[in-house]
């Protein structure tokens, strides 16, 4: 690449190292494959000349061999690759990374569901209310949890649940 005067090389640091951070916590000196897409992608250097395949591919041959990520100087020689690949000048690649900016976060905003939304659309018991607690104790862990006894089938032996069963209180669907 030829030698860029030190106002651009510091601009185009600058946007190497917020690619380079994006998607972590800490700040970071080297850029991961999936941020040079990224970089591509948002400074839409991507068309019919230059794929995601061929950003991958001058990634893998700009990296140190057993490296997952690029350094300053090998980034730059990347630059030189997309050039070569794109058919312009490094200049030109550069002065767009540089417009950009920085990386976008491209968030989406989630669209009505009809079936979440629409309580028109419920079914059983949540079509009339939903389960509730109110008939419960809230304030203690006895209010919340049944601990009647049950046998292994989870059928309950015992409690409130158990005396509905054997004085014929609970409807019982006849057999057919």
């Amino acid at each position: 690449m030829a030698h860029m005067d030190a106002q651009t090389e510091a601009e185009l640091k600058a946007v190497y190292y917020a690619f380079a951070s994006f998607g972590s916590s800490q700040k970071c000196v080297e850029l991961e494959g999936k941020n040079f897409i990224k970089l591509a992608k948002d400074t839409k250097l991507l068309g019919k000349a230059l794929t995601t395949t061929d950003i991958d591919l001058i990634f893998a041959k700009v990296k140190a061999k057993g490296a997952c990520k690029i350094t300053w100087p090998e980034f730059v020689k990347g630059l030189d690759h997309i050039a070569a690949k794109k058919g312009c000048a490094v200049d030109e690649v550069v002065a767009t990374i540089i417009k950009s900016g920085g990386p976008q976060d491209n968030g989406t905003k989630a669209e009505a569901c009809r079936f979440h939304d629409d309580k028109s659309q419920y079914t059983g018991v949540y079509a009339r209310g939903g389960p509730t607690n109110v008939d419960m104790d809230p304030k203690n862990l006895a209010g919340l949890c049944d601990r009647s006894s049950a046998d292994v089938r989870g059928v309950k032996t015992g409690g409130p649940a158990a005396a509905r069963r054997s004085t014929g209180d609970a409807k019982i669907p006849a057999a057919r």
